[in-house]
């Protein structure tokens, strides 16, 4: 015979999971995780350069922790920044920063960018249920 006791979804008859599940679970939620990060953190970077505008790359690692809790590698956002400024969706320009002069980078968004962030969010989803 059939085990029958998780077929009914409702949420007062959903038996908690075992450890081994609780376990398999965790490792399927932080892996989808990681992927939705990696093809989320273009639209977040585009968003918050639009909201910061000018600004610099220390300043968006900041926005997107605060905006997404995501911790995100110096490395990781700053390929992410090339990849969209050699798709001409972000430009930087050098300045010289106060007292040092040393250059420092500041991103704006491009029209050509805008316009991407703009069909991105036209096609974005909710989970239903949230």
């Amino acid at each position: 015979m059939a085990d029958t006791s998780r077929t009914d979804t409702s949420a007062e008859s959903v038996a908690a999971p075992t450890p081994e599940e609780r376990e398999w679970l965790d490792h399927r939620v932080e892996t989808w995780v990681e992927t939705y990060k990696k093809s989320m953190l273009t639209p977040v970077t585009l968003s918050l350069v639009a909201t910061h505008q000018p600004a610099e790359i220390s300043t968006i690692a900041e926005a997107v922790t605060a905006a997404t809790g995501w911790q995100i590698t110096e490395r990781g956002l700053y390929r992410t920044v090339k990849r969209l400024q050699d798709s001409d969706l972000l430009q930087s320009t050098a300045v010289a920063a106060p007292r040092t002069g040393a250059k420092r980078k500041l991103l704006t968004l491009t029209p050509l960018g805008a316009s991407f962030l703009d069909g991105i969010r036209g096609n974005l989803v909710e989970v239903p249920g949230g």
